[in-house]
């Protein structure tokens, strides 16, 4: 049971602090997730936000759901959801409820300001933790050069984009597997004949 509770408020603590959504929320859960709990390792962290992606909702809560389910199967899945949303549902309550009555201050306008420089920040940190684990060879840093250059001439629609990329990966990846298999199978054979063509 302490295990779930330890799950749902370190969940909670980014649900809290973490401003700018699921990207700003990353070098928060590496830290509390890899680096303190030992949870998972960074390659699963980035694995759990590539799935986030193309699954439905939001980013950092699918992560939560699938850390909490490697600690503690389905009830570890629920009480670490749990803690990234209920912070967030509170704040997002008294926020629609009271932000009309101070939204034209200044002091109010000068911290959202501060806020958004400092998502901009945890926002450019997570894309460069990102973009060391994910471009680990040419062939995906060619896809990522693709993928730019089509969002940003919207030539292809983003949802496209992620389908074709993740089957390029996996067609450019299969064929690369088997050349290597086929070469290691002909090493072989030549050690066995003791290296006679």
């Amino acid at each position: 049971m302490g295990t779930l509770f330890k799950l749902f408020f370190s969940f909670a603590k980014m649900g809290l602090f973490t401003f700018g959504g699921g990207y700003a929320m990353l070098p928060m859960i590496k830290r509390e997730v890899v680096e303190k709990n030992k949870w998972a390792t960074e390659d699963e962290i980035m694995d759990y936000y590539a799935i986030g992606q193309v699954t439905p909702g939001v980013i950092a809560v699918n992560t939560a759901t699938f850390v909490g389910h490697k600690v503690k199967g389905l009830i570890g899945s629920i009480f670490a959801t749990m803690g990234m949303i209920v912070p967030p549902i509170i704040i997002i309550t008294l926020i629609a409820i009271f932000l009309k009555n101070f939204s034209h201050l200044m002091v109010i306008k000068y911290a959202f300001n501060g806020i958004r420089a400092c998502v901009c920040v945890q926002v450019f940190q997570a894309i460069f933790m990102m973009a060391k684990k994910s471009l680990p060879d040419l062939i995906c840093i060619v896809i990522f050069i693709l993928v730019i250059i089509f969002s940003v001439t919207n030539i292809l629609d983003p949802t496209l984009l992620v389908i074709l990329a993740g089957v390029t990966g996996v067609i450019i990846k299969n064929f690369t597997r088997k050349k290597d298999g086929k070469k290691s199978d002909e090493d072989s054979q030549k050690i066995g004949n003791g290296g006679r063509e």
